[in-house]
């Protein structure tokens, strides 16, 4: 079975920066893409940034710039590093791992984790 467990979240002032990373274990772990989606106050579940199949890393349009999707094959973990923190970016961070070379929905990721949870203050 599949487990994708997260850390590097907490609390942190605005403009500063915080790394997260999602460890991933089990047994047939390969995935084609992965994924950080976030959850904020009083809204749904937004896709942060990709990594697909073939490399491509799209961004969600307003995050561009301030978030970088990485990750690290030999130990099968997943970095999300975010920069100028704001208020807003607030919430529950999940990683994810698709089958597919295109993932894009929320739809299309079969394992998630847990999340952890972002707060930024002003």
């Amino acid at each position: 079975q599949v487990q994708l467990v997260e850390s590097g979240g907490g609390s942190v002032q605005a403009v500063g920066s915080l790394i997260l990373s999602c460890a991933a274990s089990g047994v047939g772990y390969n995935p084609r893409a992965l994924a950080w989606f976030r959850m904020l106050q009083g809204e749904g579940r937004e896709g942060a940034a990709h990594i697909r199949g073939d490399g491509f890393t799209p961004y969600a349009h307003s995050l561009e710039g301030r978030f970088t999707i990485s990750r690290d094959s030999a130990d099968n973990t997943l970095y999300l590093h975010i920069t100028s923190l704001k208020p807003e970016d607030t919430g529950m961070y999940y990683c994810a791992a698709g089958p597919f070379d295109h993932c894009a929905q929320s739809s299309d990721y079969h394992y998630w984790g847990q999340g952890t949870q972002v707060t930024v203050s002003s």
